[in-house]
């Protein structure tokens, strides 16, 4: 259990620290795909650790880790359609002038975040990379 606890703690700091980061955000609608993100990232990276071994393989830190980044994931359309933008944002204009290309890209992340297995380590590691393939995807893509 103190694993469990380590794990969501670091994960708390980390979006907290992602949070500070981004004061300098003033629009609503960027400010919350942004946070959108961080969960993603925070998440991916409990995954990450467990799957690289630098944190002890726990099914049920990774079991919410997953759960969280589904759910962030089905989330992404909704956060990006407004076409806002920001200077803190690091989301390019290609988003929107190629908007069907974005999602599909996002539904990627989605199916591979909901088809990870985290019933053991060798899962875990089977498939992190899909999901790291899905991000380093639309990243290459749509973000400066």
């Amino acid at each position: 259990m103190k694993q469990v606890t380590r794990t969501i703690l670091a994960g708390t700091l980390i979006l907290a620290g992602a949070a500070f980061a981004k004061e300098g955000v003033q629009d609503p609608a960027v400010k919350a795909r942004m946070d959108l993100m961080g969960v993603i990232a925070a998440n991916t990276k409990v995954l990450g650790e467990m799957a690289g071994g630098k944190v002890a393989f726990n099914a049920q830190a990774a079991a919410t880790a997953r759960a969280n980044l589904a759910a962030a994931a089905a989330g992404i359309p909704a956060k990006f359609e407004p076409q806002a933008t920001d200077p803190v944002s690091d989301a390019k204009p290609d988003i929107w002038t190629n908007w069907d290309d974005f999602l599909t890209k996002s539904e990627t992340l989605l199916v591979q975040a909901e088809a990870l297995d985290t019933t053991s380590l060798e899962s875990i590691q089977a498939g992190m990379g899909g999901i790291g393939g899905s991000c380093k995807a639309c990243h290459s893509a749509y973000k400066n």
